[in-house]
């Protein structure tokens, strides 16, 4: 097992992925296409994660470097590969698989709950990310863009204002809205010129550990050390 991990800014990710990675001892590269890196070729990977960052799908013709993203991601899928995108890495792949990208109804930043589907919760990935008792996960968000469920996938959470929170292709491609990577410094980070950094940074205090546990249930699914 190998994972190629693809950045599109600098602030955005691995956080919790590569800990994982390097806790399990996998081999993992990491390639940021936002400062002009080339990826290697996907051939040598089992795995690819694609991060978020702050563009859009749909502003290929401002970050031309999507284009390149998108035909990865499209390799990748073809050749079997396994393949997980966060955020925007979700909608990328959302747009591969032929679905719209479009801007919501409004931006989701901070804490909140997802509901989990009943297909959702059938799926042992995502199921691992239900808080204790419940069919809900309670996720870190920032995005304001969404996408069609594209054909074929099926819807894994849901929101109120975004229906489409998560979906899976295959048993091996996974799109998560949300961010499942993030650690309070990722955050920190994120907030540090914001006026409600000090009310994000006490709900991460208090949630952060069960919700990284519930990251790692994920990894350890995804990312298999033995079998798989």
């Amino acid at each position: 097992m190998k994972v190629l991990i693809i950045k599109n800014t600098e602030s955005e990710g691995p956080g919790t992925i590569e800990d994982h990675l390097r806790s399990a001892g996998i081999p993992w590269h990491v390639t940021d296409f936002n400062r002009g890196e080339q990826a290697p070729e996907i051939d040598g990977f089992s795995h690819l994660v694609v991060m978020g960052g702050p563009m859009a799908v749909y502003e290929m013709n401002i970050h031309p470097f999507l284009r390149r993203e998108a035909a990865l991601i499209e390799r990748a899928v073809k050749s079997g590969k396994h393949v997980l995108g966060v955020c925007l890495g979700s909608q990328m792949i959302a747009h591969v698989l032929g679905a719209k990208v479009y801007p919501g109804v409004q931006k989701e930043i901070g804490w909140y709950e997802v509901a989990i589907t009943g297909d959702g919760m059938k799926d042992p990935l995502i199921a691992g990310l239900a808080l204790d008792g419940k069919k809900s996960a309670l996720v870190f968000q920032w995005h304001g863009d969404t996408f069609d469920l594209p054909r074929g996938t099926v819807r894994l959470a849901s929101s109120d204002l975004y229906p489409n929170q998560a979906f899976r292709f295959s048993d091996r491609v996974y799109a998560l809205q949300f961010h499942i990577e993030v650690t309070p410094a990722i955050l920190g980070e994120w907030f540090k010129d914001s006026p409600d950094a000090k009310r994000i940074a006490a709900e991460t205090e208090h949630v952060f550990s069960a919700y990284h546990e519930r990251a790692k249930n994920f990894y350890r699914k995804f990312f298999p050390t033995t079998g798989g």
